[in-house]
């Protein structure tokens, strides 16, 4: 196969691809989204409240986690609706370069939306690093974003998937902020890098976000593989 025919034929999965994860009620999420980060943006703005590189973090984390919602929680449900999943599991392994590619489409592309959300956060209301800013958010947003995955395959249902995730959220928030300790430590899934406590060395401090972020990834990782074997058992989803 010739370069020139590689890439054509790379281009037009890609847009497959893309029309597949961010068809349907993506755009409703992602406006969604958009609305929740300018009533923050307002909010903060109209209570003249303290703004940093903290406030600007807690203001995405919510957008950020609302965009990787849908096309990871209804993706497999969505495949079975339009009869795709039957063809998917018709060729052997090829399901997990399917997913695989998608997830990483997914969270391409969603980070490009956190780039821009932070570019409008600097412009109206504090200069912000929007690189190291959407960089920071991709932690959470892989964290749970896989987390969702492997729920998807273990329910094969999008709104059960949607209900377990929502429930776990909030019982993480809970209890990450209900003690001082764990909410400082790398041990908080919503851990705010630019949050510095003034009792604690920044030394300390940048130690604590890495291995926050190891931490995320790993189990990013972890979620990801089950996940993939989870797609092993294929009379469970066809």
């Amino acid at each position: 196969m010739s370069l020139n025919k590689y890439i054509d034929l790379t281009t037009r999965i890609v847009r497959y691809n893309l029309k597949i994860i961010f068809a349907g009620k993506f755009f409703w999420f992602l406006l969604a989204s958009f609305l929740f980060f300018a009533f923050f943006m307002f909010q903060q703005a109209w209570n003249r409240s303290e703004i940093n590189e903290e406030s600007i973090y807690s203001l995405l984390l919510f957008p950020c986690l609302l965009l990787i919602f849908y096309p990871v929680v209804f993706g497999i449900q969505n495949d079975e609706d339009n009869r795709i999943l039957e063809i998917i599991f018709g060729i052997p392994n090829y399901r997990y370069k399917v997913w695989g590619v998608r997830m990483l489409m997914i969270f391409v592309a969603n980070y490009f939306i956190l780039l821009i959300f932070a570019y409008i956060a600097r412009l109206m209301l504090y200069p912000v690093n929007i690189a190291e800013m959407a960089f920071q958010l991709l932690f959470p947003m892989l964290f749970f974003g896989n987390l969702a995955f492997m729920f998807s395959t273990i329910t094969r249902s999008g709104n059960g998937t949607a209900v377990i995730m929502i429930v776990l959220g909030l019982v993480f928030f809970i209890f990450m902020n209900a003690d001082r300790r764990i909410a400082l430590s790398y041990w908080n899934i919503f851990l705010n890098p630019f949050s510095i406590p003034s009792n604690v060395h920044p030394i300390i401090w940048q130690n604590t976000i890495i291995k926050s972020r190891l931490f995320l990834l790993i189990g990013s990782i972890i979620w990801l593989l089950i996940g993939f074997l989870n797609l092993q058992k294929r009379e469970k989803f066809v």
